[in-house]
């Protein structure tokens, strides 16, 4: 297995008026290989979200070294970045970023559509059963629990087949159930090859990861292996059954 991400002494500062500097990151290093399931941890303001962007190609670092499938992004043109986000990373954030007036499947292949792909409808099509919402594909997310909605987010994340997956609090505003079956599915996506980041600030999701790495002030404090990751769906079978209407 490669090095899919090498960090070295990432710094981020951010400047507050005049002379106020925030310094979310703090000389950041690890490195992540293919096929790796990451949870990043750590209490409100601790830089997780900071280092989710700069590992997204969404923002840059103040100072410091981001490499990704050995290529540093500090050399990469805007065009390539995009490129990247396109085809590599997959995101998935915690507000879902849903349009609310499209349907599942429109939500789907928006990424495909802005880029011309000919196959979009089917694609997204795919992604969506691959999820489990083949009977939704029409529904728009108003008409969807917000589980469902999380899982046409992770679909949308999924339909240009990235072999990295970062998601954001992706449990976030879920209940117990919802959440386990969105750590189900990401889980599964893992087994399949796919590299995975996820971050959170609450440990019994963080302990669903095969890797905890834990930040506080801009810092790593602590960086190991899980003995036992959580299994999401033996988790799920040890859940009541939702009452059906």
């Amino acid at each position: 297995m490669g090095d899919v991400i090498v960090t070295k002494n990432l710094v981020k500062n951010y400047t507050l008026g005049k002379e106020s500097i925030v310094r979310a990151l703090r000389g950041i290093g690890f490195t992540v290989q293919e096929g790796e399931f990451v949870a990043i941890m750590g209490p409100s303001g601790s830089g997780k979200s900071t280092l989710m962007h700069i590992l997204g190609c969404l923002d840059v670092p103040t100072s410091g070294q981001y490499a990704i499938d050995g290529n540093d992004t500090s050399k990469m043109t805007d065009n390539q970045l995009a490129n990247l986000r396109n085809h590599k990373i997959g995101f998935v954030f915690q507000s879902f970023n849903l349009l609310p007036r499209t349907t599942a499947i429109e939500n789907v292949e928006l990424p495909l559509v802005y880029h011309g792909s000919r196959n979009a409808r089917k694609l997204a099509m795919t992604a969506l059963e691959r999820v489990g919402l083949g009977d939704r594909m029409l529904h728009r997310p108003n008409e969807l629990s917000i589980g469902q909605q999380q899982r046409v987010a992770i679909a949308r994340a999924l339909v240009n087949d990235p072999s990295l997956i970062l998601a954001d609090e992706p449990t976030g505003n879920l209940d117990t159930r919802s959440s386990e079956e969105v750590l189900a599915l990401i889980q599964s996506l893992n087994q399949e090859g796919r590299t995975i980041l996820l971050v959170t600030h609450e440990p019994d999701i963080g302990h669903h990861a095969k890797r905890m790495i834990r930040l506080l002030d801009g810092q790593i404090v602590v960086d190991h292996g899980v003995a036992n990751p959580l299994d999401a769906r033996t988790i799920l079978r040890s859940l009541p059954q939702e009452e059906k209407p």
